[in-house]
């Protein structure tokens, strides 16, 4: 059986989801990220060998010690790409392969995670797709891959996995394709995330999903919270 590592790449909490401004302040922002965070974590917890957090952020690092996850300090001044291949660098020692996860896909459940794992014990790579084109999970080999998150990266992670002649499955799934940049995505949280931490936190914070016929499929409000 192959030895698995996760890696989740965190941003610094000062720049949690700022396209969320409009909708969250800085410091909800930054608790929306670090439920999101547990979600992952929790989905991850008993499927993985272990599961590595990278990040410039110190205050990242330090928070996540409690969440029983492995912390490294991203070196240098790097992008996402440059963060992972040092996580992976870090992991191959170690891992025969690795599962890279966002740190903002609050829908993640156990099970997807170990359907995942039980794909790649017949290919060679297996990736979830975001709903923009982007990639919500990857597991791959420690060793071969390139790492091209960012915009259309599930079709350039394809591209470059067959290129190298990796045996590749998708794992198509709505909820694993769920990553959150707008308030629509906090509706998704709040319609499908019963249970997560996500979701108990956008409670806590008074907002509710409004169904509405325009542009947007989903409106959110906050309500008056009582004391």
């Amino acid at each position: 059986m192959k030895k698995t590592f996760a890696i989740i790449p965190v941003s610094r909490f000062t720049h949690a989801k700022t396209r969320l401004s409009p909708t969250l302040t800085p410091l909800q922002r930054e608790n929306l990220l670090k439920s999101m965070l547990k979600d992952v974590t929790n989905a991850l917890r008993n499927l993985v060998e272990n599961i590595v957090v990278i990040s410039s952020d110190e205050d990242v690092l330090n928070y996540v010690k409690n969440l029983e996850v492995i912390p490294i300090k991203e070196e240098g001044s790097t992008d996402l790409n440059g963060a992972l291949k040092q996580a992976i660098k870090w992991c191959s020692s170690q891992a025969d392969q690795v599962l890279i996860i966002p740190s903002d896909v609050p829908l993640i459940r156990p099970e997807y995670v170990a359907e995942m794992l039980k794909l790649g014990e017949k290919n060679d790579m297996v990736i979830a797709p975001a709903k923009g084109g982007g990639t919500n999970a990857m597991l791959c080999p420690v060793n071969g891959m390139e790492m091209l998150f960012g915009d259309c990266s599930f079709f350039e992670h394809i591209k470059i996995a067959e290129s190298k002649n990796l045996m590749v499955k998708v794992y198509d799934s709505f909820y694993m394709a769920l990553d959150v940049n707008t308030a629509e995505d906090l509706g998704e949280i709040m319609l499908h995330g019963s249970g997560t931490e996500a979701q108990k936190f956008l409670s806590k914070e008074g907002l509710v999903v409004v169904p509405i016929h325009g542009k947007e499929r989903l409106q959110i409000e906050r309500r008056e919270i009582n004391p």
